[in-house]
């Protein structure tokens, strides 16, 4: 706005101009101790807050700030902290969310790797390695719940979620059945005999090694094979190996959603031109109807084809699809109510209503 520009750095430390449903307070912001927000009684657009708005409680570690719900002294916190992360449910048993927001997680296995081309052995292959893994399993005992067992290539936060799933075909070979995970093997065995490791690539500067070994060890047990996780130092090293394709086996992959659609995932990790198609996959039939869904609005036309794209994915398998992340929020329900959790992870803060 043009009063900015009088005092910039004023301006900046008091930035009261707003087109949303709350402004910032008069001198409402205090430095590495809160932010205060207040209603925006010019807004008129259909979020209107439902609350007189709201303080944001700056805090250093996110211990103190579960303490502060448990006190009363702070009525909503979405970061629970590791120390809680066995407790958070029953030390708030009625008021806590727990649930899949729009980040994916997956491993690719590119089709240029012998043994796992687009053909009937690399499907067969891809499909036994799916049938392997007992994501539920590992969601419980390493994630304590706080992943949920991938149903499709997308994230159940996406609008029309339940409306395009009824029409998938496929979905069956994410269920855990280890018998038919080895049939499959031996049928591909049978085309070509499979020979050395399957591995798994992943950066260990991050904690992905636990659920890497844990699926490697399924696949080893079930289905025979030396399954192993592959390690890179850092995220660099294994990016610069997906990018230049180097890496010599499946890698650890994902998604975390920039808007709400079921495109945000689909287009860029599977589509031939997409920006994050890592594994180059490339299926004519998907890549029309992703050029298909762009030009159609929201509605049951583009909901048949979201089905009819992923129902190809099921076929194909270019990544195995293992998770979903889901948020960990608690609050405090003598203070407040209408509590809800968002597509990005976030409270939906216009919703929360003060209790009296």
């Amino acid at each position: 706005p043009d009063v900015a520009f009088k005092d910039m750095k004023a301006f900046g430390e008091n930035p009261t101009a707003t087109s949303g449903p709350y402004m910032l307070k008069d001198k409402g912001w205090h430095h590495n101790e809160s932010i205060e927000l207040v209603k925006n009684e010019k807004y008129s657009g259909p979020r209107e807050a439902k609350n007189g708005g709201i303080t944001f409680k700056i805090y250093t570690k996110s211990d103190a700030a579960y303490a502060d719900v448990q006190s009363g002294q702070l009525d909503v916190l979405d970061d629970v902290p590791a120390a809680a992360m066995s407790t958070f449910q029953s030390d708030f048993p009625d008021s806590n969310a727990n649930i899949p927001v729009a980040i994916f997680q997956s491993f690719t296995i590119p089709d240029r790797l012998k043994h796992f081309g687009m053909d009937e052995e690399g499907r067969l292959r891809r499909q036994a390695i799916s049938y392997a893994i007992d994501r539920a399993s590992i969601c419980e005992k390493i994630f304590q719940k706080t992943r949920v067992p991938a149903k499709d290539f997308t994230s159940p936060a996406m609008p029309n979620y339940d409306k395009v799933m009824k029409q998938v075909k496929g979905a069956e070979v994410l269920e855990f059945d280890k018998t038919k995970a080895k049939e499959l093997w031996e049928k591909a065995d049978a085309i070509s005999k499979f020979e050395g490791k399957f591995t798994i690539g992943y950066n260990s500067d991050s904690s992905h090694k636990d659920w890497v070994d844990a699926v490697a060890n399924q696949l080893k047990t079930n289905l025979g094979i030396d399954a192993v996780g592959d390690p890179y130092p850092d995220f660099k090293g294994l990016r610069d190996a997906i990018t230049q394709e180097t890496i010599k086996g499946a890698f650890r992959s994902g998604w975390q959603a920039d808007y709400p659609g079921m495109s945000n995932f689909l287009e860029p990790l599977y589509s031939k031109n997409g920006n994050s198609n890592d594994g180059k996959y490339n299926n004519e039939e998907f890549n029309q109807l992703m050029l298909d869904i762009a030009k159609l609005p929201v509605g049951d036309e583009q909901d048949k084809k979201f089905a009819e794209a992923q129902s190809i994915l099921f076929t194909d398998l270019p990544a195995i699809p293992l998770w979903y992340s889901n948020v960990l929020g608690v609050w405090n329900k003598d203070n407040v109510s209408n509590v809800a959790f968002n597509w990005k992870s976030e409270p939906v803060y216009y919703e929360i209503t003060k209790n009296a």
